[in-house]
């Protein structure tokens, strides 16, 4: 009777689970018996890890061979049991020597011809590896990325048949080596391309400084996308940590090419016609939803009133805790969600609520019925809400070109400092997340007396009260300001406003 082991892993959102591939070769009649509570896809191993065999010329022992995927509790998901599950069969079967495995964790799907294919999870299985005193064999297309788990040995094999020659000594592999970080930002659209629209504009560079989510309001045409389009070039790249954050992501999702990491905030924009599952995460795997995918990025939803309902709802949970959690039946899967939310709507399903020329003749409650889509909630965790409207045609023409991008993302990036230098490298990253006391002493008297007032007169919630807080706080940043003075809570208390159509400029 032959046994042998190879480490490999599971995934729980972006944790890994380890898993040891056990393969006994006994005798008995000729079977292949895999166990350990496989799903439909590892399953399948068998006839892709028999197939691949085949390719190499090489055949099953005429045997009873048992396959066990320990801990044998645990669901195992996925296509990437395909290459530990052959490796250590090929232990076993005394043709790759067992003491070169002992070391080693792997993961990769087989092809039929004994090709190893790309999986999802490289980086936090290479993660997880060196945590264990672990190297890695993976697909060699996904070699670069887990190098970017530091000095640990990885094989980066492109089939079974290069892996083979170097586990035996005869035709050793190039160690990868990660690809630069990518920091510098594709050329995107311009705000100076945007014409009018101060006060949009000005909300947008104050959401971009603190993270805050932002709710733009306007009948169509107004310009509600274009800005939400140009926020992306106004943000600083993310720290090395939170580039990390959101690459363990969008691994797990497979969404890695080439091993390239990127140091920009990813920015999201799913149609209106997605599913709860793909906004928030679940389906097959439970796999992370767009709101993960926008993890210290953007999340722009566009017709916010346009979503499923239930959708919506399920966000508000996630805006509070920065954390997504999907509840199964068997485990709870988590994801991270620290994500500043950007939203546009029109004011009523025609769009030209309060233009007595254009509006329907359902109006106004039209847009009554149109905005109680969104529940009070929801709307309260919007930390700025402006209104837009459209520019006449004459002035459009006639308008000047405002500040460009880079003039903006200049004073961004010194208020993100400002936060950083202010909060230290324990406290919270941005405006966004800072918690109400410590905003409190950085407020002069005048200005919390304001919000104190602001809050009885319009009926601010506690949420909605720190939110102006935090909004004003962002505000004295821009301005370089050490305190909340006055004008800035005023300013940041005009932004807390309910949902109204916006009056065409005349």
């Amino acid at each position: 009777m032959s046994i042998a082991r190879l480490a490999s892993f599971a995934f729980s959102g972006i944790e890994t689970l380890p898993v040891e591939v056990q393969v006994q070769i006994a005798p008995g009649l000729p079977a292949f018996i895999l166990v350990g509570l496989p799903d439909k896809a590892v399953a399948e191993s068998r006839e892709r890890v028999r197939a691949a065999l085949t390719g190499l010329g090489l055949a099953l022992p005429p045997k009873r061979v048992l396959v066990n995927l320990a801990p044998a509790g645990l669901q195992k998901e996925g296509s990437h049991f395909d290459l530990p599950i052959a490796l250590a069969l090929l232990a076993a079967m005394d043709i790759v020597p067992r003491e070169e495995l002992a070391g080693f964790a792997a993961l990769g799907e087989l092809a039929l011809d004994g090709a190893i294919g790309p999986v999802a999870g490289i980086l936090p299985a290479a993660l997880g590896a060196a945590g264990r005193g672990l190297g890695l064999i993976c697909p060699g297309a996904q070699g670069p990325e887990a190098a970017w788990a530091g000095s640990i040995e990885i094989l980066a094999a492109e089939d079974l048949r290069q892996l083979i020659a170097h586990l035996t000594g005869r035709q050793l592999m190039t160690p990868p080596t990660p690809p630069a970080l990518e920091r510098d930002a594709p050329p995107g659209p311009c705000l100076s391309e945007v014409k009018g629209q101060e006060s949009a504009k000005r909300a947008l560079e104050i959401a971009a400084a603190g993270r805050h989510n932002l709710l733009l309001v306007g009948p169509p045409g107004a310009g509600k996308s274009m800005l939400a389009a140009r926020l992306p070039g106004l943000l600083p790249d993310l720290t090395p940590a939170e580039a990390l954050e959101v690459s363990l992501v969008r691994s797990v999702a497979g969404l890695i090419e080439s091993g390239r990491i990127s140091a920009r905030p990813p920015f999201r924009d799913p149609h209106h016609s997605a599913s709860q599952a793909a906004l928030i995460g679940g389906g097959p795997g439970a796999r992370p939803g767009e709101i993960s995918l926008a993890h210290r990025g953007v999340l722009f939803l566009d017709e916010l009133p346009e979503f499923p309902r239930p959708a919506l709802e399920a966000l508000r949970q996630p805006l509070e805790t920065g954390e997504c959690v999907i509840s199964r039946a068997a485990a709870h899967v988590r994801y991270p969600a620290r994500l500043q939310l950007v939203a546009a709507m029109n004011p009523c399903r025609c769009g030209h609520l309060g233009e007595a020329s254009r509006e329907c003749g359902q109006a106004p409650r039209c847009g009554e019925q149109y905005q109680a889509k969104l529940s009070g909630p929801l709307l309260d965790r919007m930390d700025l809400t402006i209104g837009m409207a459209p520019i006449p045609p004459g002035e459009l023409a006639r308008a000047p070109s405002g500040e460009t991008s880079r003039d903006i993302a200049a004073r961004v990036a010194a208020a993100r400092r400002r936060q950083v230098a202010r909060f230290g490298a324990g406290g919270p990253p941005s405006n966004a997340e800072a918690p109400l006391e410590a905003l409190t002493p950085l407020a002069e008297p005048e200005a919390l007396a304001l919000a104190e007032q602001a809050a009885l007169r319009l009926g601010l919630s506690n949420r909605g009260f720190t939110r102006c807080l935090r909004v004003a706080r962002s505000i004295a940043d821009l301005a370089g300001a050490e305190r909340i003075a006055r004008p800035h809570m005023a300013e940041a208390l005009t932004y807390r406003q309910r949902l109204r159509q916006p009056q065409p400029v005349n």
